[in-house]
């Protein structure tokens, strides 16, 4: 039996649109390569887009119908459509700051006029779209708090376009920077420019200096020459508007940093550029704040005289230990720090000095951090955990009084749930914890809904924030489980180094013996498991269902990378630098293991595979959208099983969002009523 009621049983889906083979014949390395779906890689041919709407339709047939997805819509609803309120940016008295309000589609940008003001609309971006497709992000406000600039993203794309508005006549300012993909953008101090960082396909980053009034066409390019399309590069003005860092970022591992003193027109002086190491910089007056994993896998804090930046005058400010170091920041005169414990954030304060000053406490084990200027003594504290909704505090850095800025209020009981994390043993011994939610007394009898989500590359960490699928699934009697991979960096460098590359099996063994031990402890059976990921995380369940399929009842599979011997083909402009963190199939050392785990490669004819749902969309900019729908015809093509292999397909969105509240709501609904379909799970308690 696979799990499911003899309801859901009795709906078996119909077959899946056939998909033609041209079976295009490559010799890699001296491995010949067949590819039965090439000519799906061709976004914009008419065979492709009818494709894309027959597998679309198919689909809609299969999920539009259940009957848990309007509930689960209704649930998500409540969960998610409450009022969001971003941390603020401070600018000569005034609060610039995005809002969402619950009955909102998209979220709008506010100014408020000190700390009891009222908040006034500056920009909103609903009138720009009748589907709400076009959405608005904050760049920088000027220091006198009359200018802000703008992102305007399309769709789910990389890719904006930048515009300044005047904050008093509410209006837009000729100059306007076109779609590219942006990294960074700052304003100088007299308001009457700014730096910004630029990529564009096919070259490498760039910084440009723009003077306002002038045609950004013919913007000086101050810096990245030689850089190719592997490096990004940003570029910031400190908050006395004396300095500018420059920093150069190869891949997740290496960095270059610069600076030059704009007041006084100096020339880029290099403090770091020959070190294999990351180093992340912040100005405090005239000196560099760096936190470096630099002979320190899990960082330290370290301090660079500007006015003689020479390596062997670097001071040691915080030394590194047994956590991992997240961030910094420099914010009325002290340092912060905060650490990962176990997966969960600790905020320490300390003097430029390196003296402790004390712990800045919060309210469950979660996730936070702390935002401010060096030249004030105001703070932002934000804090979140599974059960805990998106908290922002106004923190006086003095008095180390906190209020209460903004609070999403949430319909729901956190008493009932528990939070745990367990420990469990990989496949060559390492120990990777796990988070658990799940209703409090839950009974262990191998029959929970689950469902396990992880990522595991690119360093990012994946810490407890509130989560309304997490919810969703505790309150179901279910168990929603979220595993700290190895290629993050939940434990600092050496953790990510341990799951990139060549090691990158790692990634997928840690997960599959996640999913294992949650059998194993009786959380949980394979036919009631599901696993969940999106982008690198749609590698990892997409080999997690290639090497393991009898593991799993359904997967959702979420802008994935799939064929990993063909992906350094298609990059972009905005992705080269995952070749360093995957690898390239064009160097033949690399093609080997990669080659040895690419999901796209070792589908194998007749398997009974999971349910598959796999998502994409034309303005997937970052992971090339052909991939899943390669792999969604070669699952259909090969699989064993009468579980369904589906595609959704989003035209109008892409990895970076695009959709309307209204339509995330709508997909988030469609996904988990797939996976509860999918479980046997009929009815919402």
């Amino acid at each position: 039996m696979d799990g499911q009621s003899a309801s859901a049983r009795a709906r078996r889906p119909r077959r899946p649109p056939p998909t033609r083979q041209d079976n295009i014949r490559e010799v890699f390395h001296g491995v010949e390569i067949v590819d039965p779906y090439r000519w799906l890689e061709d976004q914009d041919c008419p065979e492709t887009r009818a494709w894309i709407d027959a597998q679309n339709e198919y689909t809609r047939s299969l999920l539009d119908g259940l009957p848990m997805r309007e509930r689960i819509s209704r649930r998500l609803t409540q969960l998610l459509r409450v009022d969001h309120l971003g941390a603020p940016i401070e600018r000569n008295g005034s609060y610039f700051f995005r809002k969402q309000l619950a009955d909102q589609d998209l979220a709008v940008l506010y100014r408020r006029t000190g700390l009891m003001g009222k908040d006034e609309v500056l920009i909103d971006p609903h009138p720009m779209s009748a589907d709400h497709t076009v959405s608005i992000g904050l760049c920088d406000v000027s220091s006198a708090g009359t200018l802000v600039a703008y992102y305007v993203r399309q769709g789910g794309e990389d890719e904006t376009e930048i515009r300044l508005l005047d904050v008093e006549s509410r209006t837009d300012l000729p100059d306007r920077l076109p779609r590219a993909l942006y990294s960074s953008f700052s304003f100088n101090k007299d308001n009457n420019g700014f730096y910004y960082a630029v990529r564009r396909r096919g070259l490498g980053p760039r910084v440009y200096y723009h003077t306002l009034g002038s045609d950004p066409g013919d913007d000086g390019e101050i810096f990245g020459v030689g850089y190719g399309p592997e490096q990004w590069i940003s570029a910031t003005v400190s908050d006395d508007g004396r300095y500018l860092l420059l920093t150069v970022r190869y891949g997740w591992t290496r960095t270059e940093l610069y600076f030059q003193d704009i007041a006084a027109n100096g020339p880029i002086t290099p403090i770091v550029k020959d070190i294999d190491a990351k180093f992340y910089g912040r100005f405090a007056d005239d000196e560099l704040i760096m936190q470096t994993d630099w002979q320190a896998p899990n960082h330290r804090i370290l301090g660079v005289d500007l006015n003689d930046p020479k390596r062997e005058n670097w001071r040691e400010v915080v030394p590194t230990c047994d956590d991992a170091i997240q961030q910094f920041s420099v914010i009325g005169g002290k340092l912060f720090v905060t650490y990962l414990h176990n997966v969960t954030t600790h905020i320490k304060a300390f003097s430029l000095e390196g003296q402790p000053l004390g712990d800045i406490p919060l309210l469950v084990p979660g996730s936070g951090g702390i935002y401010g200027r060096w030249v004030s003594n105001e703070a932002f504290l934000s804090f979140s955990s599974f059960t805990v909704p998106f908290t922002i505090y106004r923190y006086d850095v003095a008095t180390g009084q906190r209020d209460l800025w903004a609070q999403s209020t949430v319909p729901l009981e956190p008493h009932r749930f528990e939070v745990r994390q367990v420990w469990y043993t990989s496949k060559d011994g390492t120990k990777v914890p796990m988070f658990l939610v799940h209703k409090k007394g839950l009974e262990q009898d191998g029959m929970r809904p689950t469902l396990l989500h992880g990522y595991g590359g690119f360093n990012a960490s994946l810490t407890p924030v509130f989560n309304a699928v997490a919810i969703l699934w505790a309150e179901q009697d279910g168990v929603y489980a979220l595993a700290n991979l190895r290629g993050g960096g939940e434990f600092g460098e050496a953790w990510h180094r341990a799951g990139m590359l060549d090691k990158k099996q790692n990634v997928f063994d840690d997960f599959i013996a996640a999913a294992e031990w949650l059998i194993a402890e009786k959380y949980t059976n394979p036919s009631k498991l599901t696993i969940q990921g999106g982008s690198n995380g749609g590698l990892l369940v997409g080999a997690a269902l290639t090497q393991r399929p009898e593991l799993f009842q359904a997967v959702l599979c979420q802008f994935p990378d799939l064929d990993m011997v063909r992906y350094f083909q298609f990059t972009g402009s905005n992705n080269p630098p995952a070749l360093q963190e995957y690898g390239n199939a064009a160097d033949p050392e690399q093609f080997r293991f990669l080659y040895a785990y690419s999901p796209y490669h070792h589908v194998q004819r007749g398997t009974e595979y999971p349910a598959v749902l796999l998502t994409s969309g034309d303005f997937d900019t970052r992971v090339p959208p052909h991939q899943a729908r390669k792999m969604t015809a070669l699952l259909q093509w090969a699989t064993g099983s009468d579980r369904p292999i589906m595609l959704h397909y989003d035209t109008k969105a892409g990895h970076a969002g695009g959709k309307s509240f209204s339509r995330v709501v709508e997909d988030l609904a469609m996904e988990q009523a797939f996976l509860f379909w999918q479980l046997g799970v009929d009815q919402l308690h």
